[in-house]
């Protein structure tokens, strides 16, 4: 009886332990939003601050090589743009390779799925000089120029640079370290 009794908690303990497991997971994937041309114009407006914007897709190499550095953007800048991924990969990837690959790569910025039977015409609401190629990373001023665009992996110090010029300060949490020679504000370079 007093066995029985044990392997009942024992396998109660056991399910409730991977219900938890499961549930953790599933909540802490990043949540897709499949998107269309209309959503897209609306999504490439900034709203009061630069905007940050990377197309990509599971299957390109360069776009999951760069990627962890667009990760250290986000949090380096978190709260000063808004920073948006856009995937280009199948309809059939969205609640699979697309949450599995952000999770692994431990992305918050908010993503979605671009779905359009006309590729150019989504190209051209973007920027009129990206030819489609992957990845493409294009950062906004607040009021909608054009600061940054790449096609291929990020130029780190040159987004760097155009974000510093962007947002008036680098990324959180940089400071001058005791051997740099502090400068008054009016003599940093612009």
């Amino acid at each position: 009886m007093k066995k029985n009794i044990r392997i009942g908690i024992s396998v109660a303990v056991i399910t409730f332990a991977a219900i938890v497991s499961v549930s953790a997971q599933s909540a802490s994937a990043p949540k897709t939003t499949q998107i269309d041309i209309l959503a897209l114009k609306r999504l490439v407006r900034p709203q009061g601050k630069p905007l940050l914007i990377n197309f990509w897709a599971t299957w390109c190499g360069p776009c999951r090589e760069e990627y962890p550095d667009l990760v250290k953007i986000d949090e380096e800048y978190k709260g000063k743009i808004d920073f948006l991924t856009i995937s280009l990969d199948e309809l059939a990837d969205k609640d699979s390779a697309i949450p599995q690959f952000l999770e692994e790569m431990k992305a918050q910025m908010p993503s979605y799925l671009l779905v359009t039977d006309n590729e150019e015409a989504a190209m051209g609401v973007v920027s009129k000089q990206w030819t489609g190629g992957l990845p493409y990373t294009i950062l906004f001023s607040a009021k909608g120029g054009v600061l940054y665009s790449r096609q291929g992996k990020v130029k780190i110090d040159a987004l760097k640079a155009a974000l510093v010029k962007s947002t008036g300060s680098p990324a959180a949490g940089r400071q001058a370290t005791s051997h740099t020679p502090k400068v008054a504000s009016t003599h940093l370079p612009r």
